[in-house]
């Protein structure tokens, strides 16, 4: 099981924090606003009131032991610095941090942040299932229910056609297209053979696309 502190409560962090928790991971959903905390208290793991800026909060809470910590303060700045700056001195071994603008996402990857992400681009529902997903390239959200993602072929579909795989019937899924090196082929044949290195771009609900993940 993977497991995050998310920082910040805002629509974006409390949505971020939910979805990942849905998904089955361990969250600790930390805000120095106790009235933000409790919104997302029963539906995440724990939920502490903090002030993310103060470092020894911070070892206090742990941080070092958990997966990732996504940033998500706003549009204070000088706020997310100094809380990077913090998770990196702590050794957090990835961070995500929100920016409001292409500025704060400059600074931000001065820092040496991971993952920044301006939300008028990537929704928190959309950057829960990535993140919590070590095998998936990418996740393309068509609708609430439904989406296309991007895996590398597992194992034990090495050397198979896709007819003897029959992955829709089994899976629920479409293979709309295999991309290989770079080359891209679009709608595969079913006598198509996967090869090593293979990624398929697989569309299906959300559901079924999580047990492709597992696979």
């Amino acid at each position: 099981m993977k497991s995050y502190i998310v920082i910040g409560l805002g629509r974006f962090g409390q949505t971020l924090a939910q979805q990942l928790c849905a998904l089955g991971a361990e969250v600790l959903a930390v805000d120095k606003r106790s009235d933000l905390v409790q919104q997302v208290a029963d539906e995440v793991t724990h939920a502490v009131v903090g002030d993310a800026q103060d470092k020894e909060v911070l070892r206090a809470l742990g941080v070092r032991n958990f997966d990732c910590a996504a940033i998500a303060i706003g549009s204070n700045l000088a706020a997310s610095v100094l809380t990077v700056m913090n998770l990196k001195e702590l050794g957090v071994p990835y961070i995500i941090c929100k920016a409001h603008d292409e500025t704060h996402r400059r600074v931000l990857e001065k820092l040496g942040v991971d993952r920044v992400i301006i939300p008028e681009q990537e929704n928190a529902q959309r950057l829960a299932r990535s993140l919590n997903s070590h095998n998936v390239l990418e996740y393309i959200e068509l609708s609430p229910d439904y989406g296309i993602l991007d895996i590398p072929a597992p194992a034990a579909w090495i050397g198979k056609t896709l007819r003897e795989l029959n992955i829709r019937a089994k899976l629920g899924v479409n293979i709309i297209a295999v991309e290989s090196g770079k080359k891209t082929n679009v709608a595969p044949s079913a006598d198509y053979q996967i090869q090593p290195g293979d990624v398929m771009v697989v569309l299906g609900d959300n559901y079924s696309l999580e047990a492709v993940q597992k696979l």
